[in-house]
């Protein structure tokens, strides 16, 4: 019973409390508007789980998860469910990207952001002084492509991006020379060009055409940005107040629950209300990168850093789809966003990271040195 409390003492309860903070100022917003206050409900009760869930992770050594074979068994394991999608999966939004269980709905892009992480850790953490070759580059590259083609052609966007973004975040941690970037970039536009072709869906064209031009079709497929960004300067200082948010209110912002919780949550509490948000944002990203900095070997170090890099991604491309300078994706808010899938896997991501706190100052110098020159 005492090596129990002993574990839970060891969580960083300040990354904790600004996930919770950031969760809370979620339930608020959606609260506030009391004709979808189902949806109020259901997100207690995934934070509540979320939250269990947190603490019984924090408990376990994830040093298994370093064994070659846990990790492709993993992966061959998201493949195979990112493939039944086609087969079964339920169609929301235009996008084939969900498992319908009754009433429970299910989304494996999430989920897929966490193994990716976990599986590009285990990659670099042996090959930390070979990421000069490039060819490592290409078998990463490799691995994630598998996976990224197959969300993108559910099709889900959104997801495909932040998936591409921890791969690159992780290429840039790992030490890549400068014309192995400019291969990566180059590889990318390619990728993209045929996403373009092949890949992406009319109306997701016409978000990417509205992001070039964004006043062009404000009542059509620039109608959602526009109307954000109106929301966002209409809060001015202090806000409109809890449940005075016109946008919101009146109906004008569609997905304010998720896609545009950010502008919604911008026109009640004001820019004040917004630096608040955005000091907790930053408070969770450096507790993140605090504990992966003094991660036991590489691959917690990398673990970690891939956890920053997919809540960073998210909270960029998030605030800037609600505020006009980037392209509406569908990506949501972390913590913030109605969703219970994606809050089960940022708990989850922060729950194994917890887990390898505990152990990171027991790790045997030798190991770190071996781990490093890749023995």
């Amino acid at each position: 019973m005492f090596g129990f409390f002993r574990k839970l003492l060891d969580i960083d309860w300040l990354l904790f409390f600004s996930a919770i903070f950031i969760a809370v100022a979620g339930i608020v917003t959606i609260g506030s508007f009391g004709s979808e206050s189902s949806y109020f409900y259901k997100q207690i009760i995934w934070i509540i789980v979320s939250i269990i869930i947190f603490f019984i992770l924090s408990l376990f050594d994830y040093r298994f998860l370093k064994r070659t074979g846990v990790v492709i068994t993993i992966f061959t394991l998201s493949v195979l469910l990112l493939s039944a999608l086609f087969a079964v999966g339920k169609v929301a939004g235009g996008a084939q990207s969900w498992f319908d269980f009754g009433g429970i709905s299910f989304q494996p892009a999430d989920f897929i952001k966490l193994i990716i992480i976990i599986l590009l850790a285990k990659y670099f953490s042996k090959r930390h002084i070979e990421i000069a070759n490039i060819r490592h580059i290409f078998v990463s590259g490799f691995y994630v492509f598998i996976v990224f083609a197959l969300v993108a052609l559910q099709p889900d966007f959104g997801s495909a991006l932040i998936i591409f973004l921890i791969w690159f975040g992780l290429i840039l941690l790992s030490g890549i020379s400068k014309k192995h970037l400019l291969a990566v970039f180059i590889a990318g536009t390619l990728c993209f060009v045929a996403l373009w072709g092949f890949g992406l869906e009319n109306y997701q064209k016409a978000r990417i055409i509205n992001f070039i031009h964004p006043l062009a079709d404000i009542r059509g497929t620039g109608y959602s940005a526009y109307q954000s960004t109106i929301a966002v300067g209409s809060g001015q200082m202090v806000g409109k107040g809890i449940g005075y948010g016109t946008q919101s209110k009146l109906s004008f912002l569609p997905e304010y629950q998720t896609d545009f919780i950010f502008a919604s949550y911008a026109e009640e509490w004001g820019f004040l209300g917004v630096i608040f948000l955005f000091i907790l944002f930053g408070i969770l990203i450096w507790r993140i990168i605090r504990t992966a900095y003094y991660g036991a070997t590489n691959f917690e170090i990398l673990f970690g850093c891939g956890i920053a890099i997919m809540l960073m991604s998210h909270f960029l491309v998030n605030v800037g789809m609600n505020i006009g300078i980037m392209p509406v994706t569908g990506i949501t808010f972390p913590f913030m966003s109605y969703g219970g899938t994606n809050l089960l896997t940022l708990f989850v991501s922060l729950g194994i990271l917890m887990g390898m706190r505990r152990y990171r100052r027991s790790a045997h110098k030798e190991m770190m040195k071996n781990e490093f020159l890749g023995i």
